[in-house]
């Protein structure tokens, strides 16, 4: 069944685009269809056009599943848009299926009435038996609520490369660049840039096959009949300055590079490879002209061993991984709470325990970041909300770090490592000088007279003991796990010198609570409901605190970016509201922790789909509280 209308070639031809304020387009095909790719070139010609832009990129959970199968389905969904969004957009409005497994995997999401362009070639016998159909849902009433354009990309790629000398099956590969072309010309998207950066990413014959494909796919939905017209979604309105289209991984990395400069430290990443964090590590060793030093250690252990290390010798000491890896590294994270050194984890988290939803986005990890070491060991938990956002948290995470002396927990998660949005980049001066002076000379006086470095003596404000390089003429000092005496740093087993070390450890922590940012209100501060977010909820809450406003329903929202120490007011905040709902991408953690520190009635709208929320959800959920509330 084809959406085909019958066209003169003048009428061709007068096709002007159609104005749209925004668009959802989701690419799905198999993993090796190249659909990442394909989603990731259509987003950033958007990003040069000027679009306001979210994306989620949808990897499958195996390395490489069999081909054609559901499990196998890899797909990239974008929302651009001529306003400011936070979201990839709840429903596709368009979605493009390469073969019978992507449409299964993917048809659901498409909203009803929705335009699905398929390849055609894909749906005979042997893919269709693959993907599970009994029959090609192409030829009967199936499909019969989305506007269905069949389109055969596989045969067509084939035809256009021939003339190259490209084998058909080698031809075959660049079916994801003729789609590229057609979605690229429907939705008015210059495909130029896309041809330069396809010289400068492949060679010669793959090189000429792909920009091949993408113009045939472009001059396709140029003269075919089977589209009324083009679209066009016109740049957005946003605020001026550079920007440049950033995933949140990318973005964490070049955080953790100018936490260096700011710091006047190098800085050092001990790092074992794992999903989705192992793109920090990509990123970070190409930046050695910024003082960048990068390890792939040979495991878990070895990498949290090699950060705090270098955090001993001071250096700006970095380790990075998920959830498993955060098991793995709790020894050494608990010997950093003891030693009391700078030492940023960053836990990009993903679906567990265990292996878990590899490639698929949670934010389980809250409990083991809170409670996850043994005895008292607390630390600050810093929070990313936004992929262009971890830049900032990256900074913040670092200076807690540097300023206090502590490890510090920096919590991103798949959905924001692999989306990306437009940054606006910051001008370097506005950035924030977190660097701290090192111990260079005797700090005590002894009975005797004699001068000495005591490497547990406390800044009376942030409680921070001095950190001297191992080498300091004068200031040998000892460190380890075993506890040490307040002051001296000697080993200590007396009672009461671990009590007051570990009330000073917590201490520290607490005060961090002054400084940081009060937790602010957005929306109605009078409203019945507020929602409590933390993490990449921000982008649904957001969009769905806007709608709901919009229908004149009052709501309020407060994100938190430090869930340790929570900021000072919060308790005060939370308790002015008859309900408060807290979003999480867990069964209900942070919620458990505001209910015991502040005794609120607080309730949690949990989600472990390895999906974000849709701001649909969260809609329903704050008008169910209001019925519920209206109810009693």
């Amino acid at each position: 069944m084809t959406d085909t209308h019958s066209l003169t070639g003048t009428e061709r031809q007068d096709r002007q685009p159609e104005q749209i304020s925004h668009v959802v387009v989701r690419f799905a095909g198999d993993s090796g269809d190249g659909m990442q790719l394909t989603g990731d070139r259509f987003t950033s010609v958007s990003a040069l056009f000027g679009n306001d832009l979210s994306t989620f990129p949808d990897y499958p959970a195996e390395i490489r599943a069999p081909a054609g199968t559901v499990n196998g389905v890899s797909s990239f969904q974008v929302h651009i848009s001529d306003h400011d969004i936070t979201t990839p957009g709840d429903a596709p409005n368009v979605l493009v299926a390469m073969n019978p497994a992507a449409l299964k995997a993917d048809l659901h999401r498409l909203e009803q009435n929705g335009l699905l362009i398929v390849n055609s070639d894909a749906f005979e016998g042997r893919d269709l038996e693959k993907a599970g159909y009994d029959h090609n849902p192409l030829h009967d009433d199936f499909l019969a609520s989305y506007r269905v354009v069949e389109v055969p990309m596989t045969s067509l790629t084939q035809l256009a490369t021939e003339p190259l000398g490209v084998k058909p099956r080698d031809a075959e590969r660049s079916k994801n660049f003729f789609a590229l072309g057609l979605v690229s010309w429907l939705y008015s998207r210059p495909i130029e840039p896309t041809v330069e950066w396809i010289g400068t990413r492949f060679k010669d014959l793959v090189k000429d096959s792909n920009v091949a494909a993408l113009r045939a796919g472009f001059n396709f939905g140029e003269t075919s009949e089977l589209f009324d017209h083009p679209y066009q979604v016109k740049p957005a309105q946003l605020p001026p300055g550079e920007y440049t289209n950033i995933t949140g991984n990318v973005a964490l990395a070049w955080g953790l590079i100018a936490a260096g400069q700011l710091a006047k430290l190098p800085v050092f990443l001990g790092s074992y490879p794992i999903t989705p964090a192992s793109d920090i590590l990509h990123e970070l060793s190409k930046h050695k002209h910024f003082g960048v030093r990068t390890v792939q250690a040979e495991d878990e252990i070895a990498a949290a061993g090699m950060a705090l290390g270098a955090a001993f010798a001071g250096h700006l000491g970095i380790t990075t991984t998920s959830g498993p890896g955060v098991a793995l590294k709790s020894e050494t994270t608990s010997l950093a709470v003891s030693l009391e050194l700078p030492f940023v984890l960053v836990d990009v988290q993903r679906g567990g325990p265990s292996t878990g939803l590899p490639t698929k986005t949670e934010a389980a990890d809250l409990n083991i970041a809170m409670f996850g070491r043994h005895g008292e060991a607390p630390l600050p938990i810093v929070a990313a909300y936004s992929p262009a956002q971890c830049f900032d948290a990256a900074i913040e995470a670092c200076r807690l770090a540097l300023k206090y002396r502590t490890p510090v927990i920096l919590l991103s998660d798949g959905y924001l490592a692999n989306g990306s949005e437009p940054w606006l980049l910051p001008d370097p001066a506005t950035l924030p000088d977190i660097s701290v002076p090192f111990q260079t000379a005797t700090n005590h006086v002894a009975e005797d007279g004699t001068e000495e470095y005591w490497p547990y003596l406390r800044d009376p404000e942030t409680l921070a003991r001095p950190w001297a390089i191992p080498g300091t003429p004068g200031l040998q000092h000892r460190v380890g796990g075993i506890e040490k005496e307040d002051g001296t740093g000697n080993i200590s087993y007396s009672p009461a010198n671990h009590t007051k070390m570990v009330h000073l450890r917590q201490a520290k922590i607490d005060r961090i609570a002054n400084d940081i940012p009060l937790a602010t209100i957005t929306g109605d501060a009078d409203a019945d409901v507020c929602l409590l977010g933390w993490g990449s909820t921000w982008a649904a809450i957001d969009a769905a605190v806007q709608r709901t406003r919009r229908a004149g329903t009052k709501v309020a929202w407060i994100h938190l970016t430090h869930v340790n120490p929570m900021p000072p007011n919060l308790g005060a905040l939370l308790k002015s509201f008859k309900h408060v709902l807290v979003p999480e991408l867990n069964l209900g953690q942070l919620c458990r922790l505001v209910r015991a520190d502040y005794l609120v009635d607080a309730k949690p709208i949990t989600k472990v789909q390895g999906l974000p929320f849709t701001s649909a959800e969260l809609e329903n959920a704050i008008q169910d509280a209001l019925t519920e509330g209206a109810g009693k």
